[in-house]
């Protein structure tokens, strides 16, 4: 019982999540992880053999193996290769077809922070009759969405990210004309109508996306991601957007002045808060622990060095992040 209170407050939880994306609380379920809700829906549809899904081919591994698992039962998994196209309407225009049964895309990719354009992607996914599924992992709480607005059929992310939660806890929305469609892949004691009814093995589902969470969920991280919401909102999602482009702006000047090599696509309404970068002669691993230890935090990996600021960021962070990047890549080569 030393967790009821939270378990009484899930409704809320799950209502204040799906206002913030412009859905409703009985269109949520609150999961483990980004993985969770690609899955949930990839279990869930009726397949045929033959069926076509579309995703890029540099999705993150959350939104990728468990739509690439459904070969096994005979659906055709094709890619858009981002290498020569991105994920553009024009591009989806090109490869979809009446096979196609779900097009999927991440809204800001997790390599170099390309924005996709999800209401036009929208648009074609629906004109050929297939489903639009979206991870929203890095843009949401940097940016706003409204799901109905864009288009979206199912959308889902983990809190860690942007929405400044806790590892551990994510959320998934499918839209409520989808919900009976959707079947269950992997039942718990929370799937029924009435969960607290024990024994009534064979009562029926409930009709909220809540029967996605199956068993016991992440009180603690589902708290977590309502208050951080509430913080979200304070200032407004479009506030902070414009706030993170100025930042990114901002770096990115700064960064074609030190002659690094910006990876990250820019431009109207692809921008986002991520910026990847690489200087030419330097390993972007070393810079970027080396960037670590003067307190400057990045995701570094061998093809580059991405940074991602906040709402809560600063002009002068970006300032001292540029001062430090040609004294961190010097020491380097110095030493």
């Amino acid at each position: 019982m030393g967790v009821y209170m939270y378990e009484a407050q899930m409704p809320e939880y799950r209502e204040r999540i799906g206002r913030f994306i412009g859905a409703s609380g009985d269109e949520i379920a609150i999961l483990r992880n980004t993985g969770d809700g690609a899955t949930a829906i990839a279990l869930g549809l009726d397949w045929q053999p033959g069926d076509e899904l579309i995703l890029s081919d540099n999705e993150f591994p959350s939104n990728a193996i468990p739509w690439i698992a459904l070969r096994a039962r005979g659906v055709n998994v094709r890619f858009i290769e981002t290498e020569r196209e991105r994920m553009t309407p024009d591009a989806l225009r090109r490869a979809i077809t009446a096979k196609t049964k779900v097009v999927t895309v991440s809204w800001v990719s997790f390599l170099d922070g390309y924005r996709h354009d999800l209401a036009a992607l929208a648009e074609v996914t629906h004109e050929a009759g297939a489903l639009f599924c979206v991870d929203v992992i890095q843009g949401l709480g940097a940016f706003p969405l409204d799901v109905r607005a864009a288009g979206i059929d199912v959308a889902y992310g983990g809190g860690q990210k942007w929405l400044m939660s806790l590892q551990g806890v994510s959320f998934l929305y499918v839209c409520r004309e989808l919900l009976d469609r959707i079947s269950l892949g992997a039942p718990g004691w929370r799937s029924v109508e009435d969960m607290w009814d024990f024994l009534n093995y064979e009562q029926p589902l409930t009709g909220a996306a809540s029967k996605f969470e199956a068993g016991t969920p992440n009180f603690v991280g589902a708290l977590s991601m309502d208050r951080a919401i509430q913080v979200l909102q304070r200032p407004g999602s479009q506030k902070i957007a414009e706030h993170v482009l100025a930042l990114t702006d901002r770096l990115v000047d700064g960064l074609n002045r030190l002659g690094a090599e910006v990876l990250t696509p820019r431009g109207e309404g692809i921008s986002s808060g991520i910026v990847t970068f690489r200087m030419p002669g330097h390993d972007s691993v070393a810079l970027g622990q080396a960037l670590q230890r003067e307190d400057i935090v990045t995701t570094w990996r061998e093809t580059g060095i991405r940074v991602a600021p906040h709402g809560y960021n600063t002009y002068e962070e970006i300032e001292r992040l540029l001062e430090l990047v040609p004294k961190c890549a010097g020491t380097l080569a110095a030493s």
